[in-house]
């Protein structure tokens, strides 16, 4: 009786049609890019800030959760409804709603697509950097709850290098107004609290973000190695060369194979590894950038460096490297993505480890990466239909995480905690620092109604913070 209830209320808020609460609907909206499902009470489209702030203020009075979703990409779980309650969709906030050329600024709507918004932007001569590689799918909004990287976080930075402001709405339903146009806003900084907190803490409904001049011409250079130590060798000694380059990607010799039978980019199949570097700025240094990276990587040992001659080759590489994730699930049932980050002097070591722990489980772990800031992405294949497969894969994921940390590095680069990680949360967090998360959650969602269950280990940390 309560969620019909609910469901007829959120109706008169935003129209009958643009509320699913039928078996089928819950279903659809029960799972994300993760391996858990749970399906919602209520799935609910909004277009505008009022809308949503009237369907939270509804969810508030009645003490139900929810969660907000855009293009259901979500690594970790973030936007699985774990506690029940509503999904508020957030496909249909998907304008731009202003490009300030003259500050290097726009604001935007969350439910646009990542590269939709950088289509907007290129005939304009602008570019918005962060690019994660499910660009085509991954709304803006998502890459701010989780504060997503990509190809070029490695030289531009994270979403939250981009972000200047944010309209929310805070779980009681107000509306408020992060940050700005202007940077260094005085105050506490909660537009960086909002960018990756994976929807705890509100909803999202505006992004102000930076936005910069297309480079003056850019190159794309393919190098091909025997080894896969050679090819991360290569990272650490293109960066203690003082070099920068817009990006710097890898993949291993089973995600290649994948890929070119998927896309038939021209990747070699009988190399271990390839490196993906592009380096960007003014048309007179590209040359001199691109060869001296070149001495670099066959003084590495790349047996073959090969420049994109044009856009065409350019854009067949990208392709590669972009549709590497829907390649490797034409050949497995499914697969988990994880998601650590070690120092690029550790790459190596990491990457023998897990091929340790790919024997250790049995499991076939493909590795595509951004190499450049040491932000790995080993796929863990396997069929989800069997238990036992299930239970190896969270034990090897878990295991490859702690690889991560004991080499200095972290638990998540972009893809958040959600439900994968609470328990990995302990690798890099004292109970004092959980429960300093926690307070600060507590703050903005007394109730816990936004998003909830999700990043923190166990209910007893979030008691403990009361």
């Amino acid at each position: 009786m309560r969620a019909a209830s609910l469901a007829e209320e959120l109706r008169q808020l935003v129209g009958k049609a643009n509320v699913l609460d039928s078996g089928v609907d819950l279903q659809l909206y029960g799972y994300d890019a993760y391996l858990e499902e749970r399906r919602p009470d209520a799935v609910v489209f909004v277009r505008s800030t009022e809308e949503v702030a009237g369907v939270v203020k509804a969810c508030n009075r009645r003490g139900v959760p929810f969660v907000a979703r855009g293009g259901g990409t979500n690594l970790s779980g973030g936007t699985v409804a774990v506690k029940g309650g509503v999904v508020i969709e957030m496909i249909r906030m998907n304008r731009v709603l202003e490009i300030d050329k003259a500050n290097l600024r726009a604001r935007v709507q969350p439910g646009m697509f990542n590269l939709e918004f950088g289509n907007t932007l290129a005939p304009l001569g602008y570019q918005y950097l962060p690019d994660p590689a499910s660009q085509k799918a991954a709304t803006l909004g998502g890459n701010v709850g989780e504060n997503s990287g990509g190809p070029h976080c490695f030289k531009y930075g994270v979403t939250s290098n981009h972000v200047l402001g944010l309209t929310v709405v805070l779980p009681d339903g107000e509306v408020a107004h992060l940050g700005g146009k202007a940077p260094d806003a005085p105050g506490y900084d909660l537009t960086g609290v909002f960018v990756g907190s994976e929807g705890t803490l509100g909803i999202c409904t505006e992004v102000v973000t930076r936005i910069c001049r297309l480079p003056e011409g850019v190159k794309t250079l393919l190098a091909i190695y025997d080894s896969i130590e050679a090819g991360s060798e290569t990272v650490s000694a293109i960066v203690a060369a003082g070099m920068v380059p817009a990006t710097l990607e890898m993949m291993d010799q089973l995600v290649i194979k994948a890929v070119e039978e998927f896309i038939k980019c021209g990747f070699p199949l009988d190399c271990a590894t390839v490196l993906i570097i592009e380096v960007d700025g003014l048309k007179d240094d590209l040359e001199q950038q691109a060869e001296a990276i070149t001495a670099i990587c066959r003084q590495h040992g790349a047996r073959e460096v090969r420049v994109a001659k044009n856009d065409a080759e350019r854009a067949a590489l990208w392709a590669g490297r972009r549709g590497a994730f829907g390649a490797v699930a034409r050949i497995t049932p499914s697969y988990l993505v994880c998601d650590g980050t070690v120092p690029r002097t550790a790459l190596p070591a990491a990457l023998r480890k897990v091929a340790e722990v790919s024997k250790k489980y049995g499991l076939q772990i493909p590795n595509v990466f951004h190499a450049g800031d040491g932000n790995l992405h080993p796929l863990i294949l396997f069929d989800w239909r069997d238990a036992e497969q299930k239970a190896r894969v969270m034990k090897a994921g878990m295991e490859i995480l702690e690889c991560c940390v004991a080499m200095g590095g972290t638990i998540s680069g972009e893809h958040g905690v959600g439900i994968e990680k609470m328990d990995a949360m302990r690798l890099v967090c004292s109970d004092a620092d959980i429960a300093a998360q926690v307070r600060v959650k507590r703050a903005f969602d007394p109730g816990d109604l936004s998003n909830p269950g999700k990043i923190f280990p166990i209910a007893e940390e979030v008691a403990h913070a009361r």
